[in-house]
Formats: C-alpha cells, structure tokens, sequence
C-alpha cells in the first residue's frame, strides 16, 4: 500500500487514537490527526509527542495534527474516529460536512449511547449513512501498543473493502489486524467487558483466588454472549479477541478504571468513595446500568450485571452479592451446546420424582 501511499484521517488525541496515527504513518500512509486542544496539536507537531496521554512515545514525524476537519478530512480514504463515547455524535456530526459515501469510517471507541442504546458504529451509520463502516476492537492496552508489544485487534464489518483496508493500513510486525464481518458481536463484547472489570476488581479486593477469578471470567463471557445474541450478534465471536480476548486483558489489568473501581467497592467504599479515589468516572460504572435495563427489558439472563447494579446503585455490600450469586441456580456451562432451558426442565422433572 505503501506504493500508493493511502491517505489516513485520525478523530482523536487521545492514547489508542494517537498509537494508531503513528503505526499507519510507519506503514508509509500519509496520517492527519484532528484535536481540539490547539496546545497538543502545537507539541504533537513540533515534538512528535502526546505528552497527555502517552508522553513516552515517539509519534512517526509524518503524522500531521491540527484542530481544523477541512485539513484533516478530505481526500482520507480511511477516517478512525478514535472520540469517547460522550462527544461521538457530537464530533461524527462536525466531521460530517468534510466527508463523502466513498470513504472508509471506522469506529475505535468500546461504549454505548444510553439513549436509544446505540453502539458507536451505529452512530456513524445513522449520522452519515455512508456503506463502508467498521469497527475496530480486542485487547489493546494503547500504553503496550506505544511500546510495540506483541498486540492483536480485530476490524469488523459486512464490508470486504472495510476489513482489506484497515488490515492493509494498521498491519505490522507487532500489531495484528484480524478480520471478522460480525461488527454488533465485537463492538458488543468492547463495551459489554467494563462491567466485569468491575466484578474482577472486586473480587479481588474480598481475597478471593485464581480459580474464583477463572469462574468469574468464564461466567462473564457466558453471559456477554447470551446478551450479545438476543442483540442479534453471533456467539462465536466471544471465542475470539474481541470477546475473550479483551475480557483476560481488562479482568487482569490491576491498572484498569473499571478495575480500580470494582477493587474500592470490594474494601466497602460507596461508588461516590470509589469514583472520587479514582478522580473519573469508569465506562463500565454507566454500562452496568443501560446493560442491566436493556437485560430486564428483553428478558436476559444476568446475574453477574444485576449483581454488580445492586452494589454500585443498591449499596448492596460486595460480600453480600458474592454469596448471593454463589446462591443462585446451577444451569448449563455452555448454553449454546446444552439449553438452560433444558438444565431446568431435568431439575424440575428429577425433583418431582425424588421430592
């Protein structure tokens, strides 16, 4: 690609998106990268440096930012929008003006929108109605990525050309671009792992071990799927990067947000406690809301989000709903192979014979 030098627009200053910009201008794309703070546009420029957000790492000079979308935007044939999930919409609709049908958007954000319960890609579908739309998500710490540790990803799309550009552009000796056409599955699983950060974090401040954690994990992903499917996504998709794969990275990541704020819950802090010790709100804390509503509202089984929802909104203490979920019904392992349905009908059946 490097022959015809492919033109890359980054929406972002933040870590992930500036890690991108850089490894597409190693790649030998000709990168720009819109801010809004003209201070780090000043230093990314002159410095080749994000002293924010990842102030260890050398950007590749060819990487352009400015605070202006009319320099950024046109001619891009790939746009990452790598913006938080709040000010998306916002920025999707500032960008608008400056694009066309026939470029590549691609989503780098793992949140949901609370009205409507909108996935960021969804946002740029509705906000552009353009045909080439993806979604880029795993287990991406930005800080490992800036050090080039080995790093998988996954791009996601109905779209061939979505999925051949963005592996053609982001592919390099140290970080991995799979592909996958289930874009609701992996924007899902990006979003769904923050609210089991938490439960990890608080596992882990009750002194509870490997295997509590493995059972915890595994619980997890069971129930990311399940949600993920009465969504419409596959549940195959779990197996991979975006699903498993960033659930290992984020449960075991003692420096997650979402993390932190689970393991301050578990010592007995209140989240008003948890969220000022951390000094910002974790995604997860919101994403335990909306998830655990959309699951009551579409008759969803989640104990582990409706666990979590009572001790962060209930003040339910941690212990208290660690027993109550080692309480609650035993079922199948995998209900993709055996139905819990089925589980349930054999215990009623076996208890009516045996009771």
């Amino acid at each position: 690609m490097a022959e015809q030098q492919i033109k890359v627009a980054v929406l972002g200053g933040g870590s992930f998106g500036t890690a991108l910009a850089s490894i597409a201008a190693d790649n030998g794309a000709r990168v720009r990268q819109w801010l809004r703070d003209p201070a780090l546009v000043e230093q990314i420029n002159r410095e080749h440096r994000n002293g924010r957000y990842l102030p260890d790492y050398s950007i590749n000079p060819a990487v352009v930012a400015s605070s202006d979308m009319a320099e950024v935007l046109p001619g891009a044939e790939l746009v990452l929008v790598a913006i938080p999930s709040k000010a998306f919409r916002e920025v999707v609709r500032q960008a608008r003006p400056h694009l066309n049908p026939a470029q590549i958007l691609v989503s780098t954000t793992k949140g949901i929108q609370e009205e409507g319960f909108k996935l960021m890609s969804q946002i740029l579908e509705e906000e552009t109605g353009f045909p080439h739309i993806g979604v880029i998500s795993g287990p991406n710490l930005a800080s490992e990525i800036a050090q080039k540790q080995l790093t998988a990803t996954v791009i996601a799309s109905a779209d061939p050309e979505t999925r051949t550009r963005v592996q053609t552009a982001l592919g390099c000796d140290y970080f991995r671009v799979y592909a996958s056409n289930d874009r609701h599955g992996v924007e899902l699983g990006g979003a769904l792992k923050n609210i089991y950060a938490i439960a990890a974090g608080m596992a882990a401040a009750l002194g509870m071990g490997e295997n509590t954690r493995s059972m915890l994990m595994t619980r997890a992903l069971a129930e990311m799927s399940r949600f993920a499917v009465d969504q419409g996504a596959n549940p195959m998709t779990f197996l991979g990067l975006a699903g498993v794969g960033d659930l290992i990275v984020t449960c075991s990541s003692a420096l997650s947000r979402n993390y932190r704020v689970g393991y301050a819950l578990g010592e007995g802090k209140t989240l008003d406690e948890a969220v000022e010790a951390l000094g910002q709100v974790a995604e997860g804390v919101n994403t335990v809301r909306l998830v655990r509503d959309k699951a009551r509202e579409d008759g969803v089984y989640m104990p582990l989000a409706e666990g979590l929802y009572q001790v962060l909104f209930k003040g339910v203490p941690a212990k208290e709903m660690a027993r109550m979920l080692m309480l609650g019904e035993q079922s199948s392992d995998v209900e993709f192979i055996l139905p819990r349905e089925a589980v349930q009908q054999a215990h009623r059946e076996t208890g009516g014979r045996h009771g």
